[in-house]
């Protein structure tokens, strides 16, 4: 099954369970992380059928607009790795995010004061059991479900310093959606796709990652409890504009789509507000 978050006309959120490829039926939750909080919400869902209250004409937001916890690993993929220099890593390099970086699927993404706006298409995983100190058995059988991300990176914020938060962390800048697909129906390995104005510019498969995904929350929950609703990005693969030659990144009026089979696509525009640059 496939579940989306849904912006309501009256400006609120609600859960909902895609039955098709643009229909939806409200769920009782006011957003999937919700949902995930709830301890019967696989029967909860699968309790809900399709009815005269479908919903046709959906407006998709943030498929956990308050996310607790944000957590991204960089450099996963060996190709990215290799693009930027890197040896492989033993332990995954990890940042946060807050909920506040989160956008929609279809949402235009604005960019205020960074002239190196960076693309990076990733599988996401949603949390749906509390996790802590859990082996990776445990943590495999706590993923709800996978989605797709966009950890949109402002590169020259990111440089400034050795930590890259303030390269990450830009309010609105992270698209994730349009749904969640429940673990039960992940059959397998993902392919994960970019492009810029229809450009394929990323294209790699997640067997290929240093640290999957149950790896990754199993290490993660030795530090920190994960919770329902909580996100894992796992990285992207080669192809980012940094790691081009010379480097190139979006620029205002760029469309960038990221699309994982199985799941689905994120298409979003950009508006790129760089810094005014005095003559010399």
């Amino acid at each position: 099954m496939k579940l989306a978050t849904l912006r309501t006309a009256g400006g609120g959120t609600t859960a909902a369970l895609a039955t098709g490829p643009d229909t939806y039926v409200a769920l009782p939750a006011t957003d999937v992380g919700a949902l995930l909080a709830q301890p019967d919400w696989q029967a909860i869902v699968r309790g809900t059928e399709a009815t005269e209250d479908t919903i046709t004409d959906a407006d998709l937001a943030p498929l956990l607009p308050q996310a607790g916890k944000v957590i991204c690993c960089g450099l996963n993929y060996g190709d990215h790795i290799q693009e930027m220099g890197r040896e492989l890593p033993e332990y995954p390099t990890l940042f946060a995010k807050y909920a506040d970086t989160l956008v929609g699927a279809s949402d235009t993404v604005e960019v205020h004061g960074s002239g190196s706006v960076d693309w990076e298409a990733e599988l996401g995983v949603v949390v749906g059991a509390e996790l802590f100190r859990a082996d990776e058995d445990q943590a495999r059988e706590a993923i709800a479900g996978y989605t797709v991300a966009n950890d949109v990176s402002m590169r020259d914020w990111q440089s400034r310093t050795l930590q890259w938060f303030q390269g990450k962390a830009f309010d609105g800048t992270t698209p994730v959606g349009p749904v969640m697909l429940t673990a039960d129906e992940a059959d397998g390995d993902f392919e994960v796709r970019g492009y810029v104005n229809g450009e394929l510019v990323q294209h790699g498969n997640t067997s290929t990652l240093v640290f999957g995904p149950a790896k990754l929350l199993s290490y993660i929950s030795q530090f920190t409890t994960l919770r329902p609703g909580d996100l894992v990005l796992t990285g992207t693969p080669g192809g980012v504009g940094m790691g081009m030659t010379p480097p190139r990144f979006l620029s205002d009026g760029d469309v960038l789509t990221t699309e994982i089979d199985g799941i689905g696509r994120l298409e979003n525009l950009f508006r790129i507000y760089a810094p005014v640059v005095a003559d010399a």
